[in-house]
């Protein structure tokens, strides 16, 4: 689960870590009362959007005045905003951040997350703030600080100082960093962050470091012992399809291709999504259904695929071991009886009651393909969906 800059910075502060002052709004005269109460003379007017690029794409503005206020919160509340980030389709901005301005002598990045290669968390900086750090790393990642974090002993003073003096801070700065890296890798950890960036992390004028921008991310398995963040999701922000996979326990992910997935347990997920490509197909999600779903649970994810436009085939994927090949059946022929099944179906099962479950989509009376092991129904899938095209 992501979160705005604002509920970001909110949750930050709480720790500790220097961010400006600011508030949200969700009207032009909401951003005008927050400019009046921050005081001026100058404010910054941010849209909020769950996507990077924002500043790029003219979703951040300086301005010197009231009425500047006035006019850039009506100009960019209900505007789509297309940042690099959000795709072409862009995202409609529904609530704003004004925030006062700030005296900046440097930019500099810093980020957190978990480094799957070492399996421990690691904070990264780099002297190119304001910069995407995909960007950096392609072009120098040399400018690239890492510090892993060894579990056993948590972020010491020396992880401090090597990303300090990386960064080149002296005096008050380094000062500053001292306080402001404990504070941020320990919000990290307490908040069940999955990833913390700063961008830019600014060096003020008198030698003060303040996170300018914060995004954060959040597992969500976690949110059942983090409530405050819980309260913060905006589901404006996530694809209405998750949203309501998430409701029944389904997880799913849309992606780009035609070939619709529906396959029990993420590892078999992966290498059916793996084994589509490898026969010239895209897969058009990941949708796990899991090892305890119901007719009805399988009911709901079948028409989940279907609500996706782009879905010209479906490949159904079963190992029944928890789950019975029976139950993924007669949730598919029970969804495919509900809704108008346009386009080709390929299903393979194995596994438990697996005779039962090829019976019961024998005698649906639908064009339903048996596969007769993964690579032979990919196969019919792909070679189905290009028939049809």
């Amino acid at each position: 689960m992501n979160v705005h800059e604002y509920q970001a910075k909110g949750l930050l502060a709480r720790y500790g870590v220097a961010v400006p002052r600011g508030m949200p709004a969700f009207s032009a005269e909401e951003a005008v009362t927050a400019a009046e109460e921050l005081g001026g003379p100058v404010w910054v007017v941010k849209a909020q959007i769950h996507a990077g690029g924002r500043g790029k794409a003219g979703g951040v503005k300086v301005v010197k005045s009231i009425d500047a206020v006035r006019e850039t919160a009506q100009e960019l509340l209900g505007k789509t905003l297309v940042t690099h980030q959000t795709g072409p389709e862009g995202k409609e901005v529904k609530r704003l951040y004004v925030e006062e301005g700030c005296d900046i002598a440097r930019e500099l990045y810093l980020g957190i997350l978990l480094d799957r290669a070492t399996s421990r968390v690691t904070v990264m900086a780099s002297t190119e703030g304001g910069v995407e750090i995909e960007e950096v790393a392609e072009k120098t990642p040399e400018k690239i600080i890492r510090v892993s974090i060894d579990p056993a002993t948590g972020f010491q003073g020396f992880h401090a100082r090597r990303l300090a003096f990386g960064l080149g801070l002296e005096g008050d700065a380094f000062k500053s960093a001292m306080r402001f890296l404990p504070a941020l890798v320990k919000a990290y950890g307490e908040l069940d962050a999955t990833m913390v960036e700063i961008n830019p992390l600014v060096v003020t004028g008198d030698g003060q470091l303040i996170a300018l921008d914060a995004k954060m991310g959040f597992d969500d398995n976690a949110l059942y012992r983090q409530k405050d963040v819980a309260g913060m999701r905006d589901e404006d922000e996530e694809d209405p399809t998750e949203l309501e996979a998430g409701r029944h326990e389904l997880n799913y992910v849309k992606l780009d291709g035609d070939i619709g997935c529906m396959v029990n347990g993420a590892g078999l997920a992966m290498a059916t999504m793996d084994i589509i490509k490898l026969r010239g197909g895209e897969p058009a999600n990941f949708l796990d259904v899991g090892g305890g779903a119901t007719k009805e649970r399988v009911t709901i994810a079948f028409k989940l695929i279907l609500s996706d436009p782009n879905v010209r085939g479906i490949l159904v994927n079963i190992f029944g071991g928890i789950m019975r090949c029976d139950v993924i059946a007669e949730g598919v022929v029970a969804a495919a009886k509900e809704v108008d099944l346009g386009v080709p179906l390929v299903v393979q099962l194995e596994g438990t009651n697996v005779d039962l479950g090829k019976q019961i989509l024998a005698d649906s009376g639908l064009p339903i393909i048996s596969g007769d092991d993964l690579g032979d129904a990919a196969e019919k899938i792909v070679g189905a969906v290009k028939e049809a095209a």
